[in-house]
């Protein structure tokens, strides 16, 4: 009477397990269909929702970036999690246990199925206002085949009581080397899409030289139309009135730094600034969707030949 008492509990080990299967699927099913819309959309840039962009805008793959260290650390934690699920759900868990597993399945199923809907939604709404076939047929696809293995691996837990059959085994193991297959490979081209890491810090470096350079400037023209006279060298900018400290390439430590040069035409009306860049600036079509349109580089450029100061950096720099 006691042992049919203790195996009808409900156990906080077997519902806590439960939770977290639940909570690791559903983050690893959504963070896995963000990695592949995000890396979708910046593999064929929609001219529609993007802009040409013109610099080392290294934060546009912050979506790639978070949804991929998401991916990689709940895919496996869910993949072990599961396995003590599975493991505890092939014991004698008693009655409460068994309707928790059965009410888990139904909730994984549903939660599952409205976030697939929610995507297929979205999809469907991008495509009829123009959504570029080639990425809209991959993203459906994508969605499709992860609708199917979530469905298909919870329905035959649920058609099969007993997780030791051979059914069971055999279904659960296939859709499991198809995930992990999926998984690998998502991650893989994902990298091949935004760059490797070293990429990665290569273009933040030549991102943050950039935010340098335009800094540099900023105080020279502010220093030639307070005095009218171009400053002689970038020491004569420094100010401890206003806390203007000149920046430092931020490999200085590898003799890598930031020159100043005076025009060669003697007109007190030019300069070049110069960098040594990591990596070849990137441009095309890209697409921001968490902030608005980033200015081109090269209308900084014409910004200032308009102020009369022609050569600057952008030779060196810009190529023009």
């Amino acid at each position: 009477m006691e042992t049919t008492m203790k195996n009808s509990r409900l156990t906080p080990r077997f519902f806590f397990i439960s939770l977290g299967v639940i909570v690791t699927l559903i983050t690893s099913v959504s963070s896995f269909l963000v990695l592949l819309f995000e890396s979708l959309n910046k593999n064929f840039p929609d001219a529609l929702n993007s802009v040409y962009q013109y610099g080392y805008n290294s934060y546009n793959f912050e979506t790639i970036r978070a949804s991929l260290a998401t991916l990689i650390i709940f895919f496996p934690v869910f993949i072990f999690i599961s396995y003590l699920w599975l493991r505890e759900s092939k014991e004698d868990i008693g009655q409460h246990n068994r309707t928790l597993r059965k009410w888990m399945i139904y909730l994984i199923l549903f939660l599952a199925s409205l976030l697939i809907v929610i995507d297929m939604v979205t999809l469907v709404r991008y495509f009829v206002s123009g959504e570029i076939t080639t990425r809209f047929i991959y993203k459906v696809s994508g969605t499709l085949v992860i609708a199917f293995l979530v469905d298909f691996y919870y329905s035959l837990k649920m058609r099969n009581v007993n997780f030791n059959s051979d059914k069971s085994k055999k279904g659960g193991f296939v859709i499991g080397i198809i995930s992990i297959v999926l998984f690998f490979g998502l991650v893989v081209w994902s990298f091949a899409v935004m760059g490797s890491p070293a990429k990665q810090r290569a273009w933040r470096l030549d991102d943050r030289r950039v935010n340098d350079l335009q800094s540099i400037q900023y105080q020279v023209i502010n220093y030639w139309q307070q005095k009218e006279k171009l400053p002689a060298t970038l020491s004569e900018l420094a100010d401890p009135i206003s806390s203007f400290s000149i920046p430092v390439d931020p490999e200085f430590e590898k003799g890598k730094t930031y020159e100043y040069i005076l025009g060669a035409d003697k007109s007190n009306l030019s300069f070049d600034l110069c960098a040594t860049f990591m990596e070849d600036m990137p441009k095309g079509w890209q697409e921001n969707n968490y902030g608005g349109p980033v200015i081109p580089m090269m209308a900084v450029e014409h910004f200032f030949k308009y102020l009369s100061l022609s050569r600057w950096w952008s030779k060196q720099f810009l190529g023009s």
